[in-house]
């Protein structure tokens, strides 16, 4: 593995696991009061075209961390319309 797609595998497993606290905190209490809707929906759909445009580029840093993103943030975005 070469340097540029060790610092992409880095900074893309970082920012996806930023929402890992997000995910466990929204399903222990069950509460998505503070969590827009809006945002996490234009955010999924990004996170959606991202995997996209890394499969189209053959991209394996894009590809494997925006999966693993768009997991978490559609589990919000599902706790976000179960919990309402």
């Amino acid at each position: 593995m070469d340097l540029i797609t060790a610092i992409g595998l880095l900074a893309g497993s970082l920012t996806t696991i930023s929402f890992l606290p997000q995910v466990i905190k929204t399903w222990k209490t069950k509460s998505t009061r503070d969590v827009s809707l809006q945002m996490f929906v234009l955010f999924c759909s990004g996170v959606f075209l991202w995997i996209v445009y890394g499969l189209l580029i053959g991209n394996i840093p894009i590809i494997a961390t925006n999966i693993v993103t768009f997991s978490l943030a559609s589990m919000i975005l599902f706790f976000k319309l179960k919990y309402r």
